[in-house]
């Protein structure tokens, strides 16, 4: 048996509880890990909220697309972009569905090896944000000599976007609440405050314009500023802004309902990610970790908007 989190009806933290549920074996191409860590992302709160509908066939709804753990099962011919799967192996799996669990079984071809200088915190918090990273910046095409205005900057998306941003030579102005400007600047990033004045903040801050934005909040606040200071709107990208996008005409990106899931990019980033950190030159800042049972007061702190890095949950 194993626990995992599901939520039971469509609704805010408290619609989630700890089940317990039989483990299969693992199937043909399958593996079961025994889950050392999980990712929390905003897009699991998402998910049970109605914000994607509210289909109650789809209840019992398990949550979670990523951890970190050990191999402990491996079905016939089990094997990930890095090659076959053995048992005792430390992985993180990404995608894979109804990760707030103990124990989990996913596709071999979610798995890949994690870097041994991670810890367990960190691994489990690197895949799903780090895609997302490198799908936002292939989409707005940054590259050097670009100045790219970044909307959440402290979140998950953003932290790892700014390291890979700043790798590949860009300048990165990024939004974020006084309190997390010293963490922007270790990051490389050049720090302003959200509110009232932004662009003209952004505008001293980066003299001689603003080529791309990225969108990693979902206000109007982001999306007005970033068509003012940018002139080309395909250079806009947003993660959050699903109402505003098509009609503002900026690329929408990821998981929601007409969004450009970007899967070959997705894919294929993931072995970039887990060299990068292997090589130290990619850091995954963790804020909190919650025990599995404390999954709903993990997702209230999501919803404060105010989460610095990462959550991770601990079965």
């Amino acid at each position: 048996m194993s626990a995992v989190v599901v939520a039971t009806a469509y609704g805010g933290p408290e619609v989630l509880s700890v089940v317990d549920v039989p483990t299969p074996e693992p199937g043909p191409g399958e593996v079961r890990l025994a889950v050392r860590a999980v990712g929390v992302n905003p897009i699991d709160f998402k998910s049970y909220s109605g914000a994607f509908g509210a289909d109650p066939s789809a209840l019992p709804k398990r949550l979670g697309a990523e951890a970190a753990g050990v191999v402990t099962a491996v079905g016939e011919g089990a094997a990930g972009p890095a090659g076959p799967i053995r048992v005792g192996d430390e992985v993180i799996a990404f995608r894979a569905p109804g990760a707030y669990a103990a124990e989990l079984i996913a596709p071999g071809e979610a798995i890949v090896p994690k870097p041994a200088n991670l810890s367990w915190e960190q691994a489990a918090g690197l895949l799903l944000t780090g895609v997302t990273a490198v799908h936002a910046l292939e989409t707005v095409h940054v590259n050097a000599g670009d100045t790219v205005l970044l909307h959440g900057g402290a979140g998950g998306v953003g932290l790892i976007t700014i390291q890979l941003a700043v790798a590949r030579g860009a300048k990165v102005i990024a939004t974020a609440r006084p309190a997390n400007h010293d963490v922007l600047r270790r990051f490389g990033a050049i720090p302003v405050a959200y509110g009232d004045g932004l662009a003209d903040r952004v505008g001293e801050a980066a003299p001689d314009g603003v080529t791309a934005a990225i969108d990693a909040v979902g206000t109007d606040e982001a999306v007005d500023v970033s068509l003012q200071l940018v002139p080309d709107r395909t250079r806009i990208v947003t993660i959050a802004a699903f109402r505003r996008a098509p009609g503002d005409g900026i690329r929408l990106i990821g998981g929601a309902p007409g969004a450009d899931p970007g899967t070959a990019i997705r894919d294929a980033a993931r072995l970039q990610l887990t060299a990068a950190a292997a090589n130290g030159r990619l850091e995954v800042l963790v804020e909190r970790t919650y025990p599995l049972a404390e999954t709903a007061e993990a997702h209230r702190q999501v919803l404060t908007g105010h989460v610095t890095g990462k959550l991770i949950l601990i079965p």
